[in-house]
């Protein structure tokens, strides 16, 4: 086989492949195989036909038909390997010559990855975090166990701080329009809690309920959602009834009611290791974060637009699937963030480069450090993962071969990143 690869740019290759005489043979008599128990031949077994004899029962345009199919799909395939490409999407292909059996020559053009520049990534060096949880961390924890096991009574008297209020509310902007995501009802709220922007809580002190009052305020300018932030919106809020709050003592009854705790003391013991688990869970993801995102600024991959458009479209649907769960429709989401179909893409597609870029860049060490997955590691990863679930539709879903794949490069991925935090770690 004869192959020759030109690049009309870094992100795509035109691969020309000229087949042997012993690979169209071999290729040939394969494919004549397939014929063996479809095409019956008097004076022979099926299966047992010489395939110069089968050959001639065999129609000549499904033979070509399926010659081709299989030819291009062998020799493509070796000539990828050959060349060491990595394409990223189907090939583009062209029959250049064919006379059947003794000439085949083709063209594929295919989206390809680039060439990667790794940076050196056993010198990067980085503190690996320690949390520390301080009294105050666990006094906030508690003060809210208190809260949620507060008694609630109606009260008949202007709302003040600590108390929890009961509204219905709607933001507009400075035409009237609705401000979509700036409204609520029946929603529970308590003064002093922070849970709303910046002075929302605070003009509700002195309202009592069936009161309405109406304030503009000015959204901040990191709010999480873009179409809000740095906005003016009205608020009309209806307080439908307000409520003291009466916490329980902090004591060892408390403490009983919210665990297998006897004292206080155990209660805030159990509550700093709990916290420390967490934060140090935290911090370990943000500083392998930070790891890989450090080796990939600092190396060069040119990604092909296709992995890009592909992971944009992952992004979405799992954007799509969390909207589905909170009851927002994807048209909602799009009049909230301010933006049509195509912007929202556009806005996602820095994202989802430096995912791609990521991924990329960790591929390249795992296979610079020699590093793979054992049939052996996969299979005792599927084994946990079935013991995880009940549902005979998930479970068959992890039989899958995409499914397999998709856990092997998560494997992959741990062991990579195990590797270079030990090279990083001081």
């Amino acid at each position: 086989m004869q192959v020759k690869v030109t690049h009309p740019s870094t992100t795509e290759a035109v691969v020309t492949v000229i087949a042997n005489d012993a690979e169209i043979k071999n290729i040939k008599e394969h494919v004549l195989g397939h014929f063996q128990d479809r095409v019956k031949v008097p004076g022979f077994r099926s299966g047992k036909v010489p395939v110069n004899v089968l050959e001639k029962h065999v129609d000549p345009t499904d033979l070509q038909t399926q010659f081709l199919e299989e030819a291009i799909e062998q020799l493509y395939s070796q000539s990828l390997q050959s060349q060491k490409l990595r394409p990223v999407d189907r090939p583009q292909v062209a029959i250049k010559k064919f006379v059947p059996f003794t000439t085949l020559e083709f063209e594929a053009t295919v989206p390809v990855v680039g060439s990667i520049k790794l940076a050196d990534y056993k010198k990067v060096k980085k503190t690996k975090p320690k949390v520390t949880i301080t009294a105050k961390d666990v006094d906030e924890v508690i003060a809210s166990l208190r809260n949620r096991a507060a008694d609630k009574s109606d009260v008949d008297r202007p709302a003040k701080d600590g108390d929890q209020v009961h509204i219905d509310f709607k933001g507009t902007d400075k035409k009237g329009a609705p401000v979509n995501g700036a409204d609520g009802k029946d929603y529970p709220l308590t003064i002093g809690s922070k849970a709303f922007i910046p002075g929302f809580e605070e003009n509700l002190v002195g309202l009592k309920a069936n009161e309405e009052k109406t304030f503009t305020l000015k959204f901040p300018k990191d709010y999480g959602v873009k179409a809000l932030a740095s906005k003016d919106v009205t608020f009309t809020v209806n307080v439908i009834k307000v409520q003291e709050l009466k916490e329980p003592k902090l004591d060892d009854a408390l403490a009983a009611t919210v665990g297998p705790f006897k004292t206080v003391a155990e209660l805030k013991e159990d509550i700093k290791k709990q916290l420390a688990i967490e934060r140090q869970q935290q911090a370990d993801r943000t500083y392998e974060n930070d790891i890989i995102q450090e080796i990939s600024n600092k190396s060069t991959v040119d990604v092909p637009k296709a992995l890009v458009d592909d992971q944009i479209e992952r992004m979405e649907q799992e954007e799509r699937q969390n909207l589905t769960y909170r009851g927002q429709t994807w048209e909602e989401h799009l009049v909230k963030e301010d933006v049509d179909a195509d912007q929202h893409k556009e806005q996602k597609r820095p994202q989802a480069l430096e995912r791609i870029k990521a991924s990329l860049v960790m591929a390249e060490i795992a296979e610079a450090e020699g590093l793979e997955v054992t049939p052996e590691e996969l299979d005792l990863r599927m084994q946990l993962l079935r013991a995880q679930y009940q549902d005979p539709q998930m479970i068959a879903e992890l039989d899958k071969p995409e499914a397999r794949r998709d856990i092997a490069g998560r494997i992959l991925t741990e062991k990579t990143l195990e590797k270079v935090v030990g090279y990083t770690s001081k």
